[in-house]
């Protein structure tokens, strides 16, 4: 398994400075597209009753990663460094835009779950590469990831700096076009995080078309490996509600949020060479953009299968 999982981290995707735009434009998009839903009353709300939104944040934030962490270590003999490195991206990343909607057919708190989407959201300049860089370079030394490929300084400040403009600045418009037309977002969210979903499928499709062999010849691994990571997160969700005693509606939102990962910010840091250099990550990174891309199609597969699962499981009081 190891051995052909190698294969992947050979495979490199080159945008071009127009590709890059267009990649970026698909991002930027996506981020507008979930402030549309972010007021400034949820913040607002985060104070009068915090202990299931910071109980949430802290799993998303601190519950998902490590146990990543611990899923890499405890697989390290039969994956890639690659490998792992991808899913602690993963990890890293905030709430996905469609885990709002997941919430509500799984007849969760939405409120609970639109704040931990826009406080995750809103923190992930910080968060994200601080995760990545701090649970990565451990993962790193601890498996002495030099001796499968060459020294990789894993980014911190690069992907600060990118993340700060690639999603600071639709943010922002998004909550600016939310409070001055309140109708038209109402109009517009819905099929805004449709779209979104959409755009971000075709952008695998064409990123991995002329790697599609190396693909399905490694499916069955991409898809195992994913599956398992994805099914620890919604766990990771349940039961850290569970633990922490909070209601069974919000241990439903604390599952979707959790299993639900922006993956497509995590797949367009991938993509942006400021972040991961072509001269230093070429031919080593591939095994992460393909962990990245798969996760983003199958947490709306799993999430949506979750929904299903619990509407028809009466709430327990």
């Amino acid at each position: 398994m190891k051995e052909q999982l190698e294969a992947l981290n050979a495979v490199s995707i080159n945008f071009g400075a127009e590709g890059m735009a267009i990649v970026n434009f698909i991002l930027a998009f996506v981020m507008f597209g979930v402030a549309l839903g972010i007021k400034p009353q949820t913040f607002k709300d985060v104070f009068k009753n915090p202990k299931s939104v910071i109980v949430g944040i802290l799993l998303q934030w601190v519950g998902l990663p490590a146990v990543t962490f611990a899923i890499a270590l405890a697989l390290s003999p039969v994956i890639t460094p690659m490998i792992a490195l991808g899913m602690i991206l993963v990890a890293s990343c905030p709430g996905g835009n469609i885990s709002n909607f997941i919430s509500s057919l799984s007849k969760g708190n939405v409120e609970l779950s639109i704040s931990m989407t826009a406080v995750t959201t809103a923190f992930a300049p910080i968060v994200t590469p601080f995760n990545f860089f701090f649970w990565g370079t451990m993962y790193s030394h601890i498996i002495d990831i030099k001796n499968d490929i060459p020294t990789l300084e894993i980014p911190f400040f690069p992907m600060l700096e990118q993340i700060l403009l690639l999603l600071g600045v639709p943010i922002f418009l998004g909550l600016i076009f939310s409070r001055y037309f309140p109708n038209a977002t109402k109009k517009i969210t819905k099929p805004a995080q449709v779209l979104s979903i959409l755009l971000f499928i075709g952008m695998v499709v064409v990123s991995f078309s002329q790697n599609f062999q190396i693909f399905i010849d490694n499916i069955f691994y991409v898809f195992f490996i994913v599956m398992l990571h994805n099914a620890s997160a919604l766990l990771t969700g349940y039961y850290g509600g569970k633990l922490a005693r909070v209601p069974e509606i919000d241990r439903r939102s604390f599952t979707v949020e959790i299993g639900i990962q922006n993956s497509g910010l995590g797949l367009i840091l991938l993509f942006n060479p400021a972040i991961f250099p072509p001269e230093i990550w070429h031919g080593y990174y591939g095994g992460m953009l393909f962990i990245t891309a798969w996760w983003g199609i199958w947490h709306i597969i799993s999430g949506l299968s979750v929904a299903y699962f619990f509407r028809r499981t009466p709430i327990q009081k």
